[in-house]
């Protein structure tokens, strides 16, 4: 299995990871680490992923998977509820995760090692919010988070409507640096990785860290504008 350990100055309690496609039984559209059981994959490969993933990881128990809709709905672990976009604990041992395949995984910790937090930030949960919502779980101050933005479809693959920039433009007119024009048609390339880093030191995060992964291109990634039937990766994290 294949995996990328954020390269970041977390307390040395706190684990953290995103997968590759790389070390399933998946096949097809789906070959490899798939571990979403919604995207028509099947479910008994699911299953034998996510438990490679639990026992290659030593995860101290099974992950909490979101029923993510790209919402700003954040739920503090542990939970019996779902519904939401994003997950905090400050329970050690509990594993909070997200599945991605282009939107832009942030794995949050505070410089102490007593708080994690995992966030699905695609575009419209970027744009309404979702990193603010995570952010305002943390107890404590703001500038002892740290956040790691991991590996996302990056800017010269992310190509938006002139709504999409609006839309952002309306909720913080400060996000205009981070889209650039695409073309004459009036699209837009956009830098998810550059709104994030934004919204994040506008809530009082500074230290932020990102492996600059384009999921788009990189082959090692499921990318879901690449090929609509695809996986998902998992972005995940916890501390002992």
């Amino acid at each position: 299995m294949n995996i990328i350990i954020p390269q970041w100055h977390a307390p040395k309690n706190v684990r953290a990871f995103t997968t590759t496609r790389d070390g399933g039984v998946s096949q097809g559209e789906f070959a490899g680490l798939n571990l979403a059981d919604y995207v028509g994959d099947n479910p008994q490969h699911v299953a034998y992923n996510r438990q490679r993933l639990q026992q290659e990881l030593h995860l101290p128990q099974a992950p909490f998977f979101l029923k993510q809709t790209h919402s700003t709905n954040v739920v503090t672990l542990p939970s019996t509820d779902n519904q939401a976009d994003a997950c905090y604990t400050q329970q050690a041992g509990q594993v909070c995760l997200v599945l991605t395949a282009d939107c832009l995984p942030v794995l949050l910790t505070d410089k102490q090692g007593t708080q994690v937090a995992a966030a699905h930030a695609g575009w419209r949960g970027l744009c309404n919010g979702i990193l603010e919502e995570t952010v305002r779980q943390f107890k404590g101050e703001r500038h002892d988070i740290l956040a790691w933005l991991a590996p996302a479809i990056g800017v010269q693959s992310f190509r938006v409507g002139s709504e999409v920039r609006a839309q952002f433009l309306s909720a913080d007119p400060q996000g205009e640096s981070a889209f650039s024009p695409a073309d004459e048609q009036g699209f837009y390339w956009l830098d998810m990785y550059a709104i994030a880093r934004q919204r994040l030191q506008k809530m009082g995060v500074t230290a932020i860290t990102n492996g600059h992964y384009d999921t788009f291109t990189d082959k090692a990634f499921y990318s879901y504008r690449r090929q609509k039937n695809t996986g998902r990766m998992a972005s995940l994290i916890w501390f002992e």
